[in-house]
């Protein structure tokens, strides 16, 4: 069986803020435990959004508080404040230009909850365009590829990740993309992986070929789904060492299929750690 070793494991406590690396993370069905338990709500427009919209959210980093479910969140003017501050709404709202509400994640039984809001477009055209970061004469990702209730709620319910429990990228997806494009910074954060795979002296992006496949990392185990369409968040600034870089989506459009990494689905809950291996099962 081939194995390859597990490199990164990344948890992102507040959708769309910057997350950190852990060591060792308990795996549900619905993806790493403590993965983006909180987001932001559209005050104006209604529903919860993420940087697809509000590009400053990645601005913005978060981390659990200690012994709680509250999360600190450090701001680019350098204040941290804490999920359950007075007004950390309003702090929220003021580094990113827009007015939001920080909020838990709800059971799945709260519909209305996870429904989308409002476009910012009555051109839908215009709206996905924005929302995926495609020029005029780009294609759109195939929607299929998305489960279908992400047609009427902003993520599946119970859940505030985009489609899948998880998007798996390879060390050499990164390589490759940074000697395709040697002007750009070619960063992690920009792709908000749950977990890298150390794929060695591969080339390209050997990931595209796990669609179908299963595989057990630690005592869980997956089910990779499909290559991973990416959006407008890879060209947002994430800080003042990582600007805005249109020309790393417009590499992914033309030359990867509009795909970076791979969505996968957990069929055996579990821990996993860094030091282990995937481990191909078919």
């Amino acid at each position: 069986m081939t194995q390859l070793p597990l490199s990164q494991i990344w948890v992102y406590p507040v959708k769309s803020m910057v997350g950190a690396t852990v060591d060792e993370c308990s795996v549900s069905e619905l993806g790493l435990v403590g993965d983006r338990v909180w987001a932001v709500r559209d005050l104006e427009n209604g529903g919860i959004r993420g940087a697809k919209k509000f590009g400053g959210l990645m601005k913005l980093s978060a981390s659990f508080v200690k012994g709680s479910d509250d999360v600190s969140i450090s701001l680019p003017s350098g204040r941290v404040v804490r999920s359950d501050d007075s007004d950390v709404h309003t702090a929220i709202s003021e580094a990113i230009g827009v007015p939001v509400q920080l909020e838990h994640l709800r059971p799945a039984t709260d519909l209305d909850h996870f429904r989308r809001g409002a476009p910012s477009s009555d051109d839908m055209m215009e709206e996905l365009r924005n929302v995926f970061g495609r020029d005029i004469d780009e294609p759109l990702p195939d929607f299929s590829v998305f489960p279908p209730e992400v047609m009427e709620f902003e993520s599946p319910p119970g859940t505030y990740y985009d489609c899948w429990p998880l998007m798996i990228m390879s060390t050499s997806a990164l390589r490759s993309m940074q000697q395709a494009l040697p002007d750009s910074q070619i960063d992690i954060r920009r792709f908000r992986p749950s977990l890298v795979i150390d794929t060695g002296d591969q080339t390209g992006h050997p990931e595209f070929s796990w669609a179908g496949k299963t595989a057990r990392i630690g005592d869980c185990e997956i089910e990779f789904q499909s290559a991973c369409p990416r959006c407008v968040m890879v060209t947002r600034e994430v800080g003042d060492d990582l600007p805005a870089d249109r020309a790393i989506l417009r590499h992914i459009v033309r030359d990867l299929n509009q795909n970076v990494g791979v969505y996968a689905k957990v069929t055996k809950p579990g821990t996993i750690k860094t030091t282990d291996q995937l481990t191909f099962l078919s």
